[in-house]
């Protein structure tokens, strides 16, 4: 694995991420932003933040293993959300964990969240990119 994730002490332990990676690989993997759409191009969980923050996951998933990576190779994530407010929060982890479930593994790599006012559509509640290193 070329990505190590660690809470430093006097850091604070954030189940949903990890404070840290430290990335050993030897090729630098960016996927873009993606956002819930199937691989028709048809959005997925319309007004459903929980459904699309999902298909985000799985999205980046389907990207990672196009180009032989996982959730384990990724170093850092940056989340998108229109109009964020903290009580988004339940629905943003609802969306991770049913992911992560069906993707078999705990997506916990640092991670930025921003609130934005909008995204590429207006059905689009969640965009999701992920940098990740692979030997």
């Amino acid at each position: 694995m070329a990505v190590s994730l660690v809470n430093p002490g006097g850091l604070p332990e954030i189940d949903a991420y990890r404070q840290v990676s430290v990335a050993s690989g030897s090729r630098l993997v960016f996927v873009a932003g993606q956002v819930a759409w199937d691989a028709d191009g048809v959005t997925v969980g319309e007004g459903d933040l929980a459904a699309q923050v999902e298909q985000c996951y799985l999205n980046v998933g389907t990207a990672l293993a196009g180009v032989g990576a996982s959730f384990d190779d990724v170093a850092k994530l940056t989340v998108y959300v229109v109009d964020w407010t903290p009580d988004k929060m339940p629905l943003l982890m609802e969306g991770i964990a049913r992911a992560a479930a069906k993707l078999g593994v705990t997506p916990v790599p640092p991670a930025t969240l921003l609130g934005v006012a909008a995204l590429d559509v207006p059905e689009h509640l969640v965009e999701i990119e992920a940098t990740a290193m692979i030997d």
